[in-house]
């Protein structure tokens, strides 16, 4: 099979080889899927700068999610069936031509749907599903704020939010991005960088404070949002995009971790607020039953419609390294995905 295999840490343009390399047999209860696209994430520009703790050592293959068509059936596994076009989550070996994943991480889709659409649904719409209706209860009228609103996982959280009635915050850090909000239904779409969105928030509420905050940005981002929270608020933590790029720097790090702040159970359970903290790939290693419940039901949400991913920018193969760049210059509005066909 066909691999780009991520050989060394740094700039987008000399981190990645197209590589021949055996292609994967599945193992009992996995899948083998052949993949036509599939998608990036934030978390691969982590994994290519060599600060995503869980990504394995180079060289290797990375990548969440993958569309396509199962290929071969490992021992046990009874479906889906040879030739069914799937969605799949991927414990990294992504970008192949051949991806195997355990068999509760595969949803079968239409054939007619589209592929950038499908690849938005495992991760992104996952971990916002699992963050949004798992991890919280959101109520008609709850007042939410979702960071990095413009995004693949903050589109998702959006419009999840707006199926349930709430009232969305939005932060993005462009006028494009904040019209794209506005089209989303985003009530307050804020841009991060002209404007303190704590700031913001407070001019907004007053001191009615907020009912969730979805935060995937980190650091002091945290810290102000507990600050926001009403009686009764949670906060879910799912990223750390707000800490700087680049490899692992004590001089970075340690401030970045300080930034978050020092909290205490005791005056969360006084003022009746709540941090919740989300790993996908914990979520898939330990609970693997609840993962085929995320992605069961956003491809089920997608097909009826109540959920419409948006795909930002498609690449061929051949242009990874421009892919990663786009992505990591945060330009990017919901998904980003990369085709195998030419």
């Amino acid at each position: 099979m066909k691999a780009i295999v991520l050989v060394r840490y740094g700039a987008a343009d000399q981190s990645f080889e197209l590589r021949e390399l055996p292609t994967p047999e599945p193992a009992p209860g996995q899948v083998r899927i052949a993949v036509d696209t599939f998608g990036l994430n934030y978390a691969d520009v982590s994994a290519r700068q060599g600060t995503y703790q869980d990504a394995p050592p180079i060289p290797c293959v990375i990548g969440y999610e993958v569309v396509g068509r199962v290929d071969a059936l490992g021992q046990g596994v009874t479906g889906p069936a040879v030739g069914t076009r799937v969605t799949a989550l991927t414990r990294f070996g992504g970008y192949a031509t051949h991806a195997v994943t355990d068999a509760r991480a595969v949803a079968p889709i239409p054939d007619d749907m589209d592929a950038g659409v499908a690849a938005a649904l495992p991760t992104q719409y996952g971990t916002a599903y699992h963050c949004a209706e798992e991890m919280v209860r959101l109520h008609a009228g709850d007042h939410v704020l979702v960071h990095a609103a413009a995004g693949g996982v903050g589109t998702a959280l959006v419009q999840l939010c707006k199926r349930r009635g709430c009232i969305v915050y939005g932060t993005a850090g462009s006028d494009d991005k904040l019209k794209y909000l506005n089209g989303l239904g985003v009530a307050h779409p804020i841009n991060y960088r002209t404007t303190d969105f704590a700031d913001a928030v407070r001019r907004i509420r007053g001191n009615d404070g907020l009912d969730v905050i979805f935060d995937s940005l980190g650091g002091a981002a945290v810290r102000k949002g507990l600050q926001l929270l009403a009686a009764g608020g949670r906060m879910v933590c799912f990223g750390a995009a707000s800490r700087t790029t680049g490899s692992p720097q004590i001089f970075h790090d340690i401030p970045f971790a300080l930034s978050f702040g020092f909290q205490h159970p005791i005056p969360l359970m006084l003022n009746s607020k709540a941090i919740i903290g989300v790993n996908m790939l914990r979520l898939s290693d330990q609970r693997p039953l609840a993962l085929k419940r995320c992605l069961d039901a956003v491809v089920e949400l997608a097909i009826k419609g109540e959920v419409k991913p948006t795909v930002g920018e498609r690449f061929a193969v051949g242009d990874i390294a421009k892919a990663h760049a786009f992505l990591e210059g945060r330009g990017s509005i919901g998904k980003v995905v990369v085709t195998w066909k030419t």
